[in-house]
């Protein structure tokens, strides 16, 4: 195993030291990653969390426009209850706290015990469940959340810089994620810095469709095809659930070990897919949002968006991971 690492206990901490060094505006604080400034009263907090291991996902959109704070679990590890806590205590300015919790068994299970914990702060949580592949995993009961976080995060945080309440924007980030769909493919297994082999053993010949982001099993194995057959089995997935119609958001994630060359001929499928429904991507990401670590492969998120989800979504926004408008 080649990694660019010093110690594999403490990969986590060193990531974290160095995410708040590039940028000034986050600090970290018990393995909480916040926006340096402290929270504006007045203004609902936005925290949420998982596993390390996804960056940018989530501290990496920490920062005006997005999150308020961010607990970084181990690596593919849930944050612990006495994270969410002070991060909930932390960026709470008066309007209440909106937990935006990925569907994974730990992930929920951590947020509800926190939002137990919590004393003297109105909370509300908003799961994301956007994977099509599989209806329960190793990780999961239900539907995994995967993507559409970077959208639910985006918009609803949008949403509250705006200054709207609590009960708004929990409505609004719901929203998100009910028009929102995913689905991904794996060329190749992640390895983690603990371990030192790869999760899962797949032969150079096949792909893994459905995959999860933390290299659970999808739906099938399947031969390696072009790109274009490849895309056109994830937007089947999608389209199969959630009909293509009108303007989409639509993003082509990168699995972590993914050139982005690559990435931008998936695209090129993806929305040649797309047009070929009669709908349009009207806003686009290509990139890495959502990892595994070193895997190689893609998945796609579309979000069936309206005026309001546009306008949300065109804000200013200034985080590690994405930054426009400003």
């Amino acid at each position: 195993m080649k990694k660019l690492i010093n110690d594999p206990g403490a990969v986590v901490e060193d990531a974290l030291n160095g995410l708040v060094a590039a940028h000034p505006s986050l600090a970290v604080r018990d393995r909480v990653v916040y926006r340096a400034a402290g929270p504006r009263p007045g203004k609902v907090g936005l925290v949420s969390g998982g596993g390390s291991g996804h960056e940018p996902l989530h501290a990496g959109f920490v920062g005006h426009g997005m999150l308020d704070a961010a607990c970084p679990g181990e690596v593919f590890t849930s944050p612990v209850p006495d994270q969410i806590v002070a991060a909930t205590a932390a960026v709470d300015g008066g309007a209440g706290v909106l937990h935006v919790v990925k569907n994974y068994t730990g992930d929920v299970l951590n947020f509800e015990m926190a939002a137990e914990l919590a004393e003297d702060v109105e909370i509300v949580s908003v799961l994301v469940n956007d994977d099509v592949a599989v209806q329960d995993s190793l990780y999961t009961a239900g539907r995994r959340g995967t993507g559409a976080t970077v959208f639910v995060e985006k918009i609803a945080g949008a949403l509250a810089e705006e200054g709207a309440p609590l009960a708004e924007v929990a409505r609004v980030a719901s929203e998100v994620n009910a028009r929102s769909r995913s689905f991904g493919i794996a060329l190749t297994s992640c390895t983690t810095p603990a371990s030192g082999k790869p999760t899962f053993e797949l032969p150079e010949s096949d792909v893994e469709l459905g995959v999860g982001i933390h290299g659970e099993p999808g739906r099938q194995r399947a031969p390696m095809a072009s790109a274009r057959e490849l895309a056109a089995l994830a937007m089947e997935a999608v389209h199969g659930d959630l009909p293509l119609e009108g303007d989409l958001l639509v993003m082509v994630n990168g699995m972590g070990g993914t050139p982005l060359m690559e990435l931008y001929v998936v695209f090129a499928e993806v929305a040649a897919y797309v047009r070929g429904k009669g709908a349009r991507v009207a806003r686009s990401l290509v990139g890495n949002y959502v990892t595994s670590l070193d895997m190689q492969g893609f998945s796609v998120t579309v979000c069936r968006l309206d005026d309001t989800l546009t306008r949300l979504w065109d804000a200013p926004v200034e985080t590690p991971g994405l930054r426009w408008g400003r």
